[in-house]
């Protein structure tokens, strides 16, 4: 891992390290497999996180190394959860969240933000501990409502998305900035793909619950 985070290429007058353009690169493929609803997701998040978790202990954040570990964990669960919602038609089953489950989503987000950016600030292990923190429990909210199929992951995303681009430029990692702006796109895509999967379920199932009621 030491020559990947010393050896690299430079991009318009910015040199990055082999780990992190391999890193984003995975992260960014993690996207565009994600809208596919494909298993893949999940193994090509696991070799991104081992690759971005040395470069954010090298920029020194804390709060994003620490995110790349629970993203591994997180991205175990969500292989397993997605082998076992497969959809003959759709593929992995999706669904809208319920208004408990959004409201669960941002009190995760709220607290969860406060108590890690409270901790990062007491190790010292981060310069700019709300934004790191901020996306550390952003990226685990987002993840764990992936796995469960909710479409509002997509969402989640955006607010780590706006976050990230400028601590990542303050950091000096321009081109995970980039691609930070590339995922915000995709996100979108990602979320009108599956705002319709999950509707045109909801209309096909409608019947199916008249005809049991009635």
């Amino acid at each position: 891992m030491e020559f990947l985070l010393q050896h690299g290429v430079t991009v318009f007058g910015q040199w990055i390290s082999i780990a992190e353009l391999a890193g984003q690169l995975f992260a960014l493929a993690v996207v565009f497999l994600a809208r596919r609803r494909t298993l893949w997701t999940w193994p090509v998040q696991v070799g991104a996180t081992a690759l971005l978790f040395a470069v954010y202990v090298s920029a020194h954040l804390g709060g994003l190394a620490s995110r790349q570990i629970a993203i591994l964990l997180i991205s175990l669960y969500g292989w397993w959860a997605w082998s076992r919602k497969a959809d003959p038609v759709y593929g992995i089953a999706v669904r809208n969240g319920r208004a408990v489950e959004r409201v669960a989503m941002a009190s995760a987000f709220l607290v969860g933000t406060t108590a890690m950016a409270l901790l990062l600030q007491a190790l010292n292990a981060s310069w700019m501990p709300w934004p790191d923190a901020a996306i550390f429990v952003g990226t685990l909210v987002a993840f764990a409502a992936q796995g469960a199929g909710l479409v509002e992951f997509w969402l989640v995303w955006l607010v780590v998305d706006a976050i990230g681009v400028p601590l990542q430029i303050s950091s000096g990692l321009y081109f995970s900035a980039a691609i930070y702006l590339v995922f915000a796109g995709l996100v979108v895509h990602g979320w009108w793909s599956w705002h319709q999967t999950a509707k045109q379920v909801r209309l096909e199932a409608a019947p199916k619950v008249t005809a049991a009621s009635s």
